[in-house]
């Protein structure tokens, strides 16, 4: 979740670690800092609040050539200027920034205290500082290496040592590193965005992995000395993808890119002859497809929502046992891998710990693991069997929107694809490719209607509370609508099942709690416009999500109607109006929509 930067050449450094830290604002941060190797010494700076307060605090001049950057998310202790990072050790030589939980941190605390160190944060990244100034070692990677072989947990991290100041060493475990390779010059980072306005040349380092920077170039090795070799590939990322390019927040310029990504996620694998997907990325050819009995589908947040909604539609299409899982707690209950089970993982970053977590659990258990991930290069696409990827571009907003509809569409596809495989006939494939086919132009459809949606976003901002509530494809759509009104406007929010509001629900409707409802053109419609029926019954306001041609003039309600898709596709749609929702409830909040409070994007500790 924190932000590392890094950088050694011949610009002075610290101009370009304020610029790459700000590009990794999206990721949520409490504190910012930074640590400069000039002739005279290291000068560190470390500020509570936004990098534009940090830049402000800088030295005028400034003309160090070697530093590293952080923005802190709060782990250990409070957000406050002892706890920012860099961290240094007492005699100010060490510096280190570092990403990810020690996890034996107070028993090392505790021994550097007794052999008399005196600690000046809360943090458990500090004793990195201590633990590699405190080394023999001859060399800063031997030092580090010593550090390193004391702590138990996950990291990147960065040092640099006034006695070797020609480096950077880092090192990675269970938490991103990328090295940035220059002409005469080196950049390191924890996210590409910080890297692309001056390279497109990257190396992953992976867990286990530590690498030496200088100006002229890098070597990346193991714990036991080993080279690793690690040669530097290119990334398809643009500088101006990660431009607002006019929008007043990045959420809403995602929300509004949609049609367009939807259409880069389908573009060329739709086999409209056969009626099928082509999705060479899995690795899996026809035979071991129809040899999978069940999927598992396991993410985080709005992504184990998604899975939910893929889940039902490979039950649907493809009729194979399917259901969704929170990753963050599959690997803790020591689950029964099975060899005819496939399972998918789910991430927007790649990098969300608890999810390349449950990769691990998986594959050391033998099973068959792909992935729908946003970020070629990222840890779980680089770790997974296969996958699909998902050609969403660059998504900087905390809250998901066009990487989620793109999750949708590549569920769609991976069930289409098992479908074939097993019974659905070639006129039903051809019914999904042609839904699919439609849905950009349809999203563009719901999106002419924000002026509408924002008006319900504004009347909904003044309540404490709302419901959601769906049936069976609807339920997702609820859960996930719940999700985003959470995460950007602070208002608290519950999803259920439309079937289950007389199961306890019904008790909180009253003329403070708004209810929105999913009321799609189905075999349920009847049920669940009884159920808006009875919300209404008991004074609680209701907005209604729905098809056209669903009859809901009696309850004299506002609704916000999206054009029918194929039925299995429909919560796709209808999952397009929940954003507008949150993100026009946030905007008459005031709140900072892009950096929700609390949150980051990329959940890199567990």
């Amino acid at each position: 979740m924190c932000g590392i930067v890094g950088y050694i050449g011949s610009q002075p450094a610290a101009p370009l670690l304020v610029e790459g830290l700000q590009r990794l604002e999206y990721r949520g941060y409490d504190s910012a800092g930074l640590a400069v190797l000039g002739r005279t010494g290291t000068t560190v700076v470390r500020t509570v609040g936004r990098v534009r307060g940090l830049e402000a605090a800088l030295p005028k001049r400034l003309a160090g050539k070697v530093g590293i950057g952080h923005t802190r998310w709060a782990t250990h202790g409070p957000a406050a200027e002892r706890n920012a990072h860099p961290h240094r050790s007492e005699d100010g030589r060490i510096s280190v920034v570092h990403n990810g939980i020690i996890d034996n941190a107070t028993a090392l605390r505790a021994q550097l205290t007794s052999a008399g160190v005196e600690l000046a944060s809360d943090t458990d990244t500090e004793v990195l500082a201590h633990l590699v100034a405190r080394s023999g070692a001859d060399t800063l990677e031997g030092a580090v290496l010593e550090a390193l072989d004391r702590i138990t947990g996950t990291y990147a991290l960065a040092v640099v040592d006034e006695r070797h100041p020609d480096r950077i060493v880092v090192a990675r475990n269970g938490s991103p590193l990328i090295i940035g390779v220059g002409d005469g010059e080196m950049f390191l980072a924890s996210d590409v965005a910080a890297l692309v306005r001056h390279t497109t040349s990257v190396v992953h380092l992976d867990d286990g992995e530590l690498a030496t920077i200088t100006a002229t170039g890098f070597g990346t090795f193991t714990a036991d000395g080993e080279d690793t070799g690690r040669t530097p590939v290119e990334i398809a990322v643009a500088a101006e993808d990660l431009e607002l390019t006019g929008h007043e927040h990045y959420m809403r310029k995602e929300m509004l890119e949609q049609p367009d990504s939807a259409e880069a996620v389908i573009r060329g694998r739709l086999d409209e002859r056969f009626g099928t997907a082509r999705l060479d990325g899995l690795n899996l050819a026809p035979r071991e497809l129809r040899g999978f009995r069940r999927v598992k589908i396991l993410g985080c947040g709005s992504a184990y929502y998604v899975g939910q909604l893929g889940a039902q539609l490979l039950e649907e299409l493809a009729r194979v046992p399917a259901d969704a899982e929170a990753a963050s707690e599959f690997r803790y209950r020591n689950p029964v891998i099975e060899p005819d089970t496939l399972y998918v993982v789910v991430s927007q970053s790649g990098e969300t710990a608890d999810t390349a977590f449950a990769v691990q659990e998986v594959k050391r258990k033998g099973g068959q693991v792909v992935a729908l991930v946003n970020v070629v290069g990222s840890t779980i696409a680089r770790e997974v069997d296969g996958g699909i990827y998902l050609h969403a571009g660059p998504e900087i907003a905390v809250a998901s929107t066009k990487a989620l509809t793109n999750m949708a569409m590549a569920f769609a596809m991976l069930a289409l694809l098992i479908g074939r495989v097993h019974d659905l006939s070639v006129a039903d494939g051809k019914r999904i490719i042609d839904g699919l086919k439609a849905i950009p132009a349809q999203i563009r459809e719901i999106l002419g209607q924000e002026g509408e949606i924002a008006e319900l976003a504004r009347e909904i901002a003044g309540s404490q509370s709302a419901f959601y509530i769906g049936r069976v494809r609807g339920f997702p759509v609820a859960r996930e609508g719940a999700q985003k009104l959470k995460e950007v406007s602070y208002i608290h929010a519950e999803a259920y099942q439309t079937s289950e509001l007389k199961h306890a629900p019904l008790a909180l409707i009253d003329e403070s709690m708004p209810t929105v409802a999913i009321i799609p053109d189905d075999d349920l419609t009847d049920r669940n416009v009884a159920a808006a029926e009875q919300v209404l019954a008991r004074k609680g306001p209701l907005v209604a999500i729905t098809h056209p041609g669903v009859d809901l003039s009696h309850l004299g309600i506002r609704s916000i109607v999206v054009p029918r898709s194929e039925p299995e596709l429909d919560p796709i749609l209808l999952t397009i109006p929940t954003q507008l929702i949150a993100y026009h409830a946030a905007l008459a909040l005031g709140h900072d929509i892009d950096k929700p409070r609390n949150l980051a994007k990329s959940v890199t500790v567990e």
